[in-house]
């Protein structure tokens, strides 16, 4: 049955307590443009702030340790009265919608709606702004049969004219027939035979549960990120995980394009070339920094390290001695990120409001940490590149704070992050079920 509401009447106090827009001076944890590096660039969530950037290299990793036992989760609260998130000077955050149900991932439609996927209730919602007032006032349920644990969509043929919409649910690929406009599913979802090792709700019971799926520029090649069953398991049960695998568009001839990639829970193509990039976790309880997550370009047949390796030929304590053949083929990404920081979704600036300089980085989602005693992530931080080489600089930088209150709750873990068409940020966290816009003052 379709269902249409206007949004503002889904969560009407949530919007008015929200319609506010800041460009908040940095606190006093740190300043806006501070370069952190070595052990300063692992701290906490106490040193973030909006401008500050991090650094870190392989030389600076610290020995293996244990913090099995190292477990903070973030019991989720509600957002505290007064509590502002925080962006660079310049920019605006406002709330664009509230009252989801596990908000995972956003995707924006050619003709500039907004798909929202509510993994944990099997569902695909579109969200539309016909006033262009800078927040939706339709929601539309655009499918919710067939659909499990569903997470990565991708519009296809790439371009403005896309013909379906497909679905990485747990266990296999999916699509829905569509056409530019569209609020509902035209049919109902096709199976394309693409089967995949289904996850579960914990690593104990059948493991990472998101799939991210992509399309090569050029509509090609398909391409699907599968995270391990396990934190650090080499059994037979992880034949087919911890991979990112290589399909045609129907599903078919599937090849392993990356391996050892623990999670890859974000995949994009760079825009203007042939350049697969990942969001991935890395493993736990072998220390407070140890490993690194990291956000990296993905090299065709390249090995990554797990469960072996981390970050180059740093051998696992848990498999020592395992694979010494492999010690040096294992690749080092591009941009290390503090470990636990729980990086999920990214996408490339492609839009026009921002400065200059914003075109063609990287925007990440960091859902936030577990395994650390002082917490870490609950952000939504930027990747910048050297545009003149076209290399990423290897550092981040923070760019929305303020999900973690002075006390240390949190009331928000950003997951899924998507361009809209005026240019502007839109991105989602999971925890109050909400999706917020930053935009940019000229």
């Amino acid at each position: 049955m379709e269902t249409r509401c206007r949004v503002h009447s889904v969560s009407c106090a949530i919007f008015i307590a929200a319609t506010f827009s800041l460009g908040v001076s940095i606190g006093a944890a740190a300043e806006s443009g501070t370069l952190l590096t070595g052990k300063a660039a692992m701290g906490d969530w106490t040193s973030d702030a909006p401008g500050v950037r991090r650094k870190i290299t392989v030389t600076d990793l610290p020995a293996p340790s244990s913090n099995i036992l190292a477990i903070n989760r973030a019991h989720v609260v509600e957002r505290p009265a007064g509590a502002q998130l925080r962006v660079p000077p310049g920019f605006t955050i406002e709330l664009y919608a509230g009252g989801f149900r596990d908000p995972r991932f956003l995707l924006t439609a050619p003709n500039s709606d907004i798909f929202v996927v509510e993994s944990r209730a099997n569902r695909i919602k579109v969200l539309r702004d016909t006033k262009h007032a800078g927040q939706p006032d339709v929601t539309e349920i655009f499918a919710e049969q067939g659909l499990n644990k569903p997470f990565g969509i991708a519009f296809y043929p790439p371009g403005d004219d896309p013909q379906f919409l497909y679905v990485a649910d747990t266990d296999g690929i999916i699509r829905f027939p569509y056409r530019n406009g569209d609020l509902k599913a035209r049919g109902p979802a096709e199976d394309l035979g693409a089967h995949l090792s289904a996850g579960a709700a914990r690593l104990r019971s059948g493991g990472h549960w998101t799939r991210d799926i992509v399309f090569s520029p050029d509509g090609k090649k398909m391409y699907v990120s599968i995270g391990s069953r396990s934190n650090v398991s080499d059994s037979a049960a992880e034949a087919d995980r911890a991979r990112i695998f290589e399909f045609n568009p129907d599903g078919t001839d599937r090849k392993v394009y990356a391996w050892g990639v623990r999670n890859a829970v974000g995949i994009a193509f760079r825009p203007g070339a042939n350049e697969l990039w990942m969001s991935t976790n890395e493993r736990d309880e072998i220390g407070e920094d140890l490993p690194p997550d990291y956000i990296s370009s993905v090299r065709t047949g390249g090995f990554y390290g797990w469960p072996w390796f981390y970050i180059g030929n740093h051998p696992d304590p848990r498999h020592k001695g395992k694979h010494p053949e492999l010690a040096d083929k294992v690749i080092v990404p591009d941009v290390l990120v503090q470990a636990h920081s729980a990086t999920l979704n990214l996408c490339f600036y492609t839009g026009d409001q921002f400065p200059a300089e914003y075109k063609g980085d990287i925007f990440a989602a960091f859902h936030g940490s577990w395994n650390r005693m002082k917490r870490t992530g609950y952000k939504v931080v930027r990747v910048p590149f050297d545009h003149s080489t076209g290399k990423a600089r290897g550092e981040y930088e923070d760019f929305v704070t303020g999900f973690v209150t002075p006390e240390g709750k949190v009331w928000g873990r950003p997951v899924g992050i998507t361009v809209a068409k005026d240019g502007s940020l839109l991105f989602s966290e999971d925890g109050n079920g909400t999706i917020w816009r930053v935009g940019y003052r000229r």
